[in-house]
């Protein structure tokens, strides 16, 4: 496996990518984890990202307290201004990492983490920190996607080329693509004990969320650090990722465009 320096979160913090991880909420994106939750609750959201499902977790257990971790400074800066804009004041976010957290053992009821372990060479070792700052019997609730699982229509071969590129690049960065599958089998090897596992999908198939799917990743595949990095990697050429820019804002275009991928997602107790 690789080693933790070798690790380069794949997406970068490119505006494209900022802001389709704006678009996830605790209701999209953490619905296996709601059932669990109850005011009073400490949290604590791993890779938090601009905060926007964090958020949702700190209504959700106010009048208990919620941090966000992220490893980028100016997204911590941003989430905070998004509490402040919103007047969420039983959250705060700070610049942390995932595989050494600034907290005492047993600090936490929750720990939270959504679509962060797929990026990390030692997913195990991370969820063994997560279970250090949880107290006694609290809960671990982890999703990723599983890029084994995209489905679309049309067919474009465009699409195809990305899934490749994308699967390539994450692996080349020190991560694994495939992660949904393995997380009940990651937490299990750290130590959690009743791991539930399940699996939803994220589907974009209506007109708006074709456009803002479809676009988004027009833009990243040619802007963010996914471009660099399969560039760089020799998994990609720039002519190839301005294809696949042109064939994502077809499907976007196409009436009958339909796309899904498939998360799994594991709720255990320390």
């Amino acid at each position: 496996m690789a080693s933790h320096d070798d690790e380069r979160y794949l997406h970068g913090h490119h505006e494209s990518v900022l802001r389709s991880h704006s678009w996830r909420t605790a209701q999209n994106s953490a619905g296996y984890l709601l059932p669990h939750l109850e005011p009073g609750l400490r949290v604590l959201d791993v890779g938090s990202g601009p905060g926007t499902i964090t958020l949702d977790l700190a209504r959700l257990v106010a009048p208990g307290r919620v941090v966000g971790i992220d490893a980028s400074e100016q997204v911590v800066a941003n989430a905070n201004g998004l509490a402040a804009d919103n007047d969420v004041r039983n959250v705060t976010f700070q610049t942390g990492d995932a595989y050494a957290l600034d907290f005492p053992d047993a600090s936490f009821d929750v720990v939270h983490a959504h679509q962060v372990l797929q990026h990390l060479a030692d997913p195990v070792a991370a969820l063994r920190e997560f279970r250090r700052v949880l107290k006694p019997g609290g809960v671990l609730a982890v999703r990723d996607a599983d890029y084994g699982t995209p489905a679309w229509y049309p067919q474009a071969s465009g699409i195809g080329d990305w899934l490749r590129v994308y699967v390539d690049a994450a692996r080349s960065s020190g991560g694994e693509p495939l992660a949904g599958r393995r997380l009940k089998a990651w937490a299990l090897r750290a130590g959690f004990r009743d791991v539930v596992a399940s699996a939803s999908a994220w589907c974009f198939a209506s007109d708006a969320d074709r456009e803002w799917w479809g676009s988004s990743w027009a833009e990243r595949s040619t802007e963010s650090d996914f471009a660099a990095r399969a560039i760089e990697g020799g998994h990609a050429t720039l002519s190839d990722l301005r294809l696949i820019a042109r064939a994502w804002r077809e499907w976007a275009a196409a009436e009958d465009g339909w796309f899904s991928i498939t998360h799994g997602e594991i709720v255990g107790r320390a």
